[in-house]
């Protein structure tokens, strides 16, 4: 366009543009009107919110999570709820050509009504909803989101799939769980799992609003960066979906200015009727010094400011404000001299580096409770214990924006599940186009973020076919490989390749990568060292051993459980609970044989307590099985550094390590490292010191002392060690003293909420000095009042 034709387009739309105006946005937050199947409760309920909250903020239950709530309150998914409320419309309806009632997430199966009459139906927890209310919209309206339980919804469907099975029907019985969680788009295991309880909730989970607007509207907005070699200059790709209302296109001009990197460029662009998108391509002034976005340990975290303005004929001005960061990822999978098969690494901005960190599940079993403050403090744990990664595992959700947000700025990799896991699912065409509606969204949604560097199709289920972990006939194989190719690559794969060129897609994890799809998407042995990344638990053999451990090229998921500390399992519940046999201990352990599994690890290396006191015998075990979760994942996480530059009859050249898991959802024995809370365990503290950007490892081999040095550095290091020890306001300083060497040295401040500079140590000195960071306001008497010390000599 030349600047004559521009400038008259910019005069046109000056003209004409007030006319149009600001589109409207109201949000429905707030309380809503609860009631349930009968009309025997109603109540106020919070939104974004969901029912069981709502009965405990209104104190009709109490605590779901206290001793054995999870299975008295079974009635609560079994009813049908209903969310309802009156508003006002807060706008000229007559000045608007197009208004829609917005939900960002419904959970799940719901039937929308606005003034009595149906906007339609909502079957997945993970879409985004958009009802077009402008022809019924009053002054004073009256809506309703009527539900019908998780629970009912699974097995009629399930019922419904009539021509073959699709397992698992129930999980395991000592998960105390519902079934058919694989035939409803919800959290899977809000039906229960080995690490949390059977809560599937009904509610509006996210945000729900009006929008009016006259034109057109801007649904999505995302930003990719790309290196060009050939140019050897960074472009940033910005799309922009939008729906316009009227029956012929909309021409004008996007303006996009960044003014760190002294780049500004203008388009004229054209919008077509309906949904569609404007795609810009900026290049970046080679004037400037991009700085890149780096993992935590390698780099700053540096993003810079977009301003992206639209001005279209007859319409409004849409001024977009965001940030870009530059970052480049690959996924590489290539010959190894000396070994067969391939690689599996990743390189962020052309640099190899080892993902050294964990994997999340969701926070907690209700959503409205996860606050920002929640995942801050958690995710800030993840990166002061020099972790760099997190697999968001796929049987929770996707994450919240905060999430992410959280993530770009601590310098967290993402390796991103779709919420698929542990099971086999259903093809027919109603589910797979909610799928896709599902993956488009998310997609869109989460592609800016540069702390997400990988799509991975599911979690499992590639090597639940392999190995036939559902007893499936031989001759009925061929219909289950079906349906696997027919969801995770006819539909995910081919997606998330069209929204998304700039990032990695694995199809599951475990996989063999390039050789699965070599064998048609499905691999004779996933777990292959060789290829891809491995999943790997063994309860029964000696922990301690590192000869026990795959020298495998990625390391996804491996792990021990322990018990949390005996404060957080206090507030759930009784004196009678407190021994390692109770009925209560039983029912929180949700993996089959997980409490003698512990036993059995721990009487490995240590004496199991004999004191005949039952709570500090309760006490001991609790502290015993957080020595031996931490000193069992120590070793395999080591063993997996030190497996980074050395190929060993065929194997080795390990570039990731991620253990089983980072935070739990409620009060239990898991494999995390953080319990519910927040608080550090003993293997959160030792995973700071595993992870460390240089480590010392060593292990003996056939009479052999071998020390390995480990480095995360690009260039050679000089370290010089100098220590001082002040104190601070807002700190607490420890001093310890011993008169003979102490192993596995544990402090605990009861509930108090904070972390130590250091815990579960082997004190060979007579003194130690430790900090204690607090995360709420304490005193020196309190901390004194909770404080109590742990040794392995104390355990009786």
């Amino acid at each position: 366009m030349g600047r004559a034709a521009m400038l008259q387009l910019l005069l046109l739309m000056a003209a004409g543009g007030a006319a149009a105006g600001d589109p409207e946005v109201h949000s429905l937050r707030g309380s809503w009107q609860l009631g349930n199947g009968n009309g025997s409760l109603s109540l106020q309920g919070e939104v974004p919110g969901c029912v069981h909250t709502a009965l405990h903020g209104r104190g009709l239950i109490q605590d779901p999570y206290n001793r054995f709530n999870d299975v008295m309150y079974r009635w609560i998914s079994l009813d049908n709820w209903t969310y309802s409320r009156t508003f006002k419309t807060p706008f000229d309806v007559r000045k608007w050509q197009k208004v829609n009632l917005v939900f960002e997430g419904v959970d799940t199966v719901a039937h929308i009504l606005l003034n009595n009459v149906t906007l339609g139906r909502t079957n997945n927890m993970f879409n985004r909803y958009s009802f077009d209310i402008t022809s019924m919209i009053k002054e004073v309206n009256f809506i309703q989101v009527r539900f019908m339980s998780a629970i009912s919804y699974a097995a009629e469907q399930s019922r419904c799939h009539k021509a073959y099975s699709v397992p698992p029907a129930c999980p395991p019985p000592v998960q105390k769980g519902e079934c058919h969680a694989n035939f409803i788009r919800k959290e899977q295991c809000s039906f229960s799992w080995d690490w949390g309880p059977s809560f599937p909730t009904q509610g509006i989970w996210k945000d729900v609003r009006i929008e009016a607007y006259n034109l057109y509207h801007l649904i999505y907005f995302s930003l990719t960066p790309f290196f060009v070699r050939r140019a050897q200059q960074w472009s940033l790709e910005i799309e922009s979906i939008f729906n316009v209302v009227g029956s012929k296109p909309i021409a004008g001009l996007a303006t996009v200015n960044i003014p760190k990197l002294q780049t500004q460029q203008t388009y004229s662009v054209k919008l077509q009727p309906g949904e569609g998108s404007i795609v810009l391509l900026v290049n970046i002034s080679k004037n400037s010094t991009v700085e890149a976005w780096w993992p935590n340990g390698h780099g700053k975290q540096i993003g810079y400011n977009v301003t992206t303005t639209f001005i279209m004929e007859g319409g409004y001005q849409i001024e977009k404000i965001s940030k870009a960061y530059f970052r480049t990822v690959e996924l590489v999978q290539e010959p190894i001299p000396g070994s067969p098969g391939l690689s599996f690494y990743f390189k962020i901005n052309g640099q190899p580096i080892f993902m050294k960190g964990s994997n999340w599940i969701p926070a907690d079993s209700f959503q409205d409770r996860v606050t920002y403050d929640t995942l801050w403090l958690l995710l800030k744990s993840a990166a002061d214990a020099n972790m760099n990664a997190l697999r968001i595992w796929g049987g929770g959700i996707y994450e919240q924006d905060d999430f992410y947000d959280i993530c770009d700025e601590l310098g967290i990799m993402i390796w991103q599940d779709f919420m698929f896991a542990c099971a086999l699912y259903p093809t027919d065409p109603d589910y797979l186009e909610s799928v896709r509606a599902e993956v488009s969204h998310q997609v869109r949604r989460l592609k800016s973020h540069p702390s997400v560097v990988l799509w991975s199709g599911n979690n499992e289920n590639e090597a639940a076919i392999a190995s036939n972990w559902f007893s499936i006939p031989h001759a009925d194989r061929e219909v289950y490989i079906k349906d696997y190719v027919m969801l995770y690559v006819k539909n995910i794969r081919e997606i998330v390749l069209a929204e998304d060129k700039s990032r990695p897609f694995v199809v599951s994890s475990p996989t063999n990568g390039l050789e699965s799809i070599k064998e048609g998407w499905l691999s004779e042995n996933p777990y292959d060292t060789h290829y891809g990344d491995t999943h790997f638990y063994d309860y029964s053999s000696d922990c301690w051993n590192w000869a026990m451990y795959p020298r495998t090229r990625f390391a996804s998921e491996y792990g021990f459980q322990s018990w949390p500390s005996f404060s957080t399992l206090k507030k759930v519940s009784s004196a009678e609970d407190w021994s390692y046999t109770s009925n209560f201990s039983l029912h929180r352990q949700h993996h089959e044989n997980g409490n003698d599994q512990m036993l059995q690890q721990i009487a490995y290396h240590f004496k199991l307590p004999q004191t005949t006191d039952p709570i500090k015998k309760f006490k001991d075990m609790i502290y015993l099985t957080q020595v031996m979760q931490a000193q069992c994942v120590k070793t395999e996480t080591e063993f997996y550094r030190s497996s980074r530059s050395e190929i060993i009859r065929g194997e080795g050249h390990t570039m990731g390590a991620l253990y089983w898991q980072l935070n739990d959802i409620w009060q239990a024995p898991s494999w995390s490292s953080l319990e519910y809370g927040g608080k550090w365990k003993l293997l959160h503290y030792f995973a700071r010191n595993f992870f460390a950007p240089l480590l010392p490892v060593a292990y003996e081999d056939n009479g052999v002392l071998y020390i390995y040095g480990v480095s995360d550095f690009h260039t050679d290091h000089k370290l010089t060690l100098k220590a001082t020890v002040s104190q601070q306001d807002d700190v607490y300083l420890f001093d310890l003293q011993t008169t003979a060497i102490a192993p596995f040295v544990t402090l605990d401040v009861g509930s108090i909420k904070g972390r130590f500079s250091d815990n579960g140590f082997l004190m060979m000195e007579k003194k130690k000095v430790v900090i204690f960071y607090p995360w709420e306001p304490t005193s020196v008497e309190e901390l004194e009042k909770s404080f109590t010390l742990t040794s392995l000599m104390d355990v009786t």
